[in-house]
């Protein structure tokens, strides 16, 4: 009796243990999706990271990475703008140079054409006698701020010769300059130099001095001795300034801007703005 109890209960067990085997085979092979569980304070499981690769990690923005080495460029800062003048005098101080330079002069007849004599100046030896000419000291004693623009003097002899050397115009103009060979002979002896009109360095430093002796005529009589060639300090008005007083009176002569007792004016307003614009848009600024 106890042997068939006991077969009996093998027998069942036998059969309960086929079934399940037969039930896992029939199970759909896929996995189930994963559960998300609720984040354990202090669990240390909680804490791992997902590490399952399908799972997306959350981009960072550039708002949210700052950069440990990027650093903040300091701004440039900006120059300070000179303080505007009051404009030239109403009534002009009296001159205080007596040498004065001889007049301009007598315009030539329309259709004249140039001649040319020696050998011409290459652009890069103009650049560097023009240069040259704009770094100069041309009154150490009693005026040493007064400085020439280097725009300003490569604008003037643009405008006066296109940078040609051995040009000689109908009046009589040398060279970069344009210098006439009676305002060369004037300037040498007023600052005790021996330049030759001819040559092109020391045509560019004539033109530079002349430019510097009409900026302290000029400055003396309008602008109370105050020197500066600085075209920020000029206004719509052409008379407004210095600058555009020392570009007219290269031109046209310093009697015909500066008169005693009168008012500054600027008789040739078409050669000012011709030169005014090219001390900013000339191409020989970039030679």
């Amino acid at each position: 009796m106890r042997r068939s109890v006991v077969s009996a209960v093998v027998a069942v067990a036998v059969l309960l243990t086929a079934a399940g085997c037969a039930g896992q085979e029939r199970r759909p092979s896929r996995v189930a999706a994963p559960v998300a569980l609720p984040e354990v304070e202090g669990s240390d499981e909680a804490r791992q990271p997902d590490p399952s690769p399908t799972t997306a990690e959350p981009e960072e923005t550039p708002s949210s990475r700052p950069s440990p080495t990027a650093k903040a460029k300091p701004k440039p800062k900006p120059k300070p703008k000179p303080s505007r003048s009051a404009g030239p005098r109403a009534v002009p101080r009296p001159p205080t140079e007596t040498k004065l330079p001889p007049p301009p002069p007598v315009p030539s007849p329309s259709g004249c054409k140039p001649s040319y004599q020696g050998k011409k100046a290459t652009r890069g030896q103009v650049k560097a006698a023009l240069t040259d000419a704009a770094q100069r000291t041309y009154w150490p004693t009693s005026a040493p701020q007064i400085r020439i623009p280097l725009a300003l003097v490569k604008a003037t002899a643009w405008q006066e010769s296109g940078w040609q050397s051995h040009i000689v115009a109908c009046d009589g103009g040398i060279g970069l300059m344009q210098v006439m060979p009676d305002t060369a002979v004037w300037m040498n002896q007023r600052f005790e130099q021996s330049y030759d009109v001819d040559d092109h360095r020391d045509n560019a430093y004539l033109g530079g001095t002349y430019l510097a002796w009409l900026t302290k005529y000029l400055g003396d009589m309008y602008f109370d001795g105050d020197y500066r060639l600085d075209a920020a300090l000029c206004t719509a008005d052409l008379d407004s300034c210095l600058l555009n007083a020392v570009i007219a009176a290269y031109n046209y002569g310093h009697a015909a801007v500066a008169r005693e007792g009168r008012p500054l004016v600027v008789p040739n307003p078409g050669y000012v703005r011709n030169v005014r614009a090219l001390m900013t848009g000339c191409v020989c600024l970039d030679y």
